[in-house]
């Protein structure tokens, strides 16, 4: 063999050398990122320990194990309508994105998400909520008195109480006046009542209270009048439907998510991955497969903000050999109190999360946003906060979470 044809063959080696090497660099630089078990790990067993979950804003942490079990393990029936923030881009900055309302009825039904006892955090006190929970109200349910005659048990009155606590597709009520704290409450076992009370919600996400709902309403409120021996003073339906559709076109004006999304630079995540790093910051896992929330400070609130991403990748076998280049951060303004500053903390989360997993933070679109765009979405929804709190529905109050739900 000749000089010549040696030297072809030991390039013809180190050129396949370097082809394998270089695939082999390639392959593993666009895998996707994967989470760091040993911390995985140790997030999986804090979770488990810190929290317990908590269905439509009411404790269950009391409840039989059994029970409890059985509540914990029903499927979330959930829409998802985010609102879209961005805007076309102009020449070399994206278009500022707008805080935009208005959203139609079929755009804006969607259940509220897991409600999760928020750990406790580092010079942070839980704030308990004084809040009257679930009580009818007349800014936003139409109501109708049941005059009793005599005094009625709690273990009567559940006995003929509706089986179903909806008239179509708005939430169905009904009260007892407590004849010994002179309060208005859940009828409830053991307690005697002096008088009581029918109420359906006007509006809600999906849409106002229409005829055929108040007909139900009525139908069902006076057969448990009926069966008590009881009067019920209903109140005109045309004047209640007229105010359902009032208050339905002041939270379509006033209703508002925020949705961004931040997607990766270069190789993929994995679902462990973003579990990880977003548990750090606090997120804790849904039982919504691709979804993590960031618990309120307040145990039972809203969640502060929602992380979602691709749902098949994580029921994947094994979270770290599937992949995907963006994750959903969402605010739903209405239902997270002004206080607890929820869309400053959206902003400290997008960067945090941007900078340990090389992410950008983009629009709807995919168009990158720069910090200083997001300062005008500020002002907006200050403006927002201010017209809720002048209507009495102030964001994050049980009246503001039962109508913007």
């Amino acid at each position: 063999m000749s000089t010549l044809q040696i030297s072809l063959a030991v390039v013809g080696v180190v050129l396949l050398g370097l082809i394998v090497a270089y695939n082999a660099w390639n392959n593993r630089r666009h895998a996707p990122k994967r989470a760091d078990r040993d911390e995985q790990q140790r997030q999986g067993a804090e979770d488990a320990a810190r929290f317990e979950p908590a269905l439509d804003g009411l404790d269950v942490t009391n409840l039989p194990a059994q029970q409890r079990q059985s509540m914990a393990a029903q499927p979330e029936m959930v829409q998802e309508s985010l609102l879209d923030l961005g805007a076309e881009p102009q020449g070399d900055a994206a278009a500022m994105p707008e805080l935009q309302t208005g959203a139609t009825p079929a755009d804006r039904a969607m259940a509220a998400p897991d409600a999760v006892e928020a750990p406790a955090m580092a010079g942070a006190k839980p704030v308990p909520s004084t809040e009257r929970k679930l009580a009818l109200d007349g800014l936003i349910d139409a109501m109708a008195p049941i005059h009793l005659e005599q005094l009625i048990s709690g273990d009567a009155a559940l006995q003929i109480q509706p089986t179903t606590r909806r008239a179509g597709s708005k939430p169905f009520r009904i009260e007892g006046l407590n004849e010994a704290s002179r309060e208005w409450e859940s009828v409830r076992a053991g307690q005697r009542y002096s008088a009581f009370q029918a109420g359906v919600q006007l509006a809600n996400r999906t849409g106002a209270l229409n005829e055929i709902e108040f007909s139900e309403f009525a139908a069902k409120a006076q057969h448990f009048a009926d069966a008590l021996g009881a009067s019920l003073e209903l109140p005109d339906m045309l004047h209640e439907v007229g105010r359902a559709r009032e208050l339905d076109l002041f939270a379509s004006e006033h209703d508002a998510q925020l949705s961004f999304m931040l997607r990766a630079r270069t190789a993929a995540w994995s679902p462990g991955y973003v579990r990880q790093h977003a548990g750090q910051l606090g997120f804790v896992m849904s039982n919504m497969p691709g979804r993590m929330v960031l618990p309120s400070p307040v145990p039972g609130n809203y969640p502060l903000l929602v992380l979602g991403f691709d749902a098949q990748a994580a029921q994947a076998a094994d979270l770290d050999r599937t992949a995907f280049h963006e994750v959903a951060l969402s605010l739903d303004v209405p239902q997270v109190p002004r206080a607890e500053q929820p869309f400053t903390r959206l902003r400290e989360v997008a960067q945090a999360l941007c900078e340990a997993m090389d992410g950008v933070l983009c629009d709807q679109n995919g168009s990158p946003l720069h910090p200083q765009v997001l300062e005008p979405i500020a002002a907006d929804l200050e403006q927002l906060y201010d017209q809720l709190d002048q209507r009495e529905l102030s964001a994050g109050s049980m009246l503001a979470r039962r109508l913007f739900n």
